[in-house]
């Protein structure tokens, strides 16, 4: 009887990984870090008293109307005992906390770590970071007692359309929204009575009154002034 010859099986190796485990990239740990960001975040926010939110371009220079507009106002609202929260960075960020620690109030940064660059202003008091764009917009837009946007790029164009979104759906309450600079908000406030309005009926009548324009200072603090005084609510 002839013999049978078994086939050897090849011995298949363990996979060996060239690089060792990184939970900072793995997608499970991704999302613990934003839950997180989100807990540490709202209970950051959660204890500040009567915060305003100043919105606006990190390439404003401290010579520019605007820039001296952010530090007056600022300086205004502190003396009156409100917080002033901006990103944390330059430019009309940096106005606000200057004008805010200039009077002696609370100078909040909700700033984003971007790898090689350091974006704290010096005028920061108290600060958080974050690492996503999305959890550090979402504790600038829903927790504050009134907004001001001064004259920004896409980044201030999201946060003020986000802000009026969580209006409109009534997912948060009605609160100041100030733009400042007609100059600048024009064409915006045009666009949106004509073309959303008007002949789209993308938007109600009412939705035109989730925000003011307005060029001075003293409008401004007016509408903050006498804006509702709330507890924190999120969302």
């Amino acid at each position: 009887m002839p013999k049978v010859r078994l086939k050897k099986t090849a011995q298949v190796e363990p996979e060996i990984h060239s690089k060792p485990f990184d939970f900072t990239y793995d997608i499970t740990w991704r999302i613990f870090r934003v839950m997180s960001e989100f807990t540490e975040g709202i209970e950051f926010i959660s204890r500040l008293e009567r915060p305003v939110t100043f919105f606006g371009s990190a390439r404003t220079k401290p010579q520019n109307r605007y820039y001296k507009d952010a530090v007056l106002l600022a300086k205004r609202l502190g003396r009156k005992g409100f917080t002033i929260v901006t990103g944390g960075g330059p430019g009309i960020m940096e106005a606000g906390n200057k004008g805010a620690f200039e009077a002696k109030a609370s100078s909040v940064g909700l700033n984003i770590e971007l790898k090689r660059e350091q974006r704290t202003n010096k005028y920061v008091t108290k600060s958080i970071g974050f690492d996503y764009f999305f959890s550090r917009k979402a504790m600038l837009t829903t927790s504050a007692q009134a907004y001001v946007f001064f004259p920004g790029g896409f980044g201030t164009l999201d946060e003020l359309f986000s802000v009026l979104t969580l209006i409109e759906t009534k997912k948060i309450e009605p609160r100041p929204i100030v733009l400042f600079g007609s100059e600048y908000w024009r064409k915006l406030n045009y666009f949106i009575k004509e073309n959303m309005l008007k002949h789209h009926k993308m938007i109600s009548e009412q939705d035109l009154h989730l925000y003011s324009i307005v060029d001075t200072v003293k409008d401004a603090e007016h509408i903050i002034f006498n804006s509702k005084r709330r507890l924190y609510t999120f969302m």
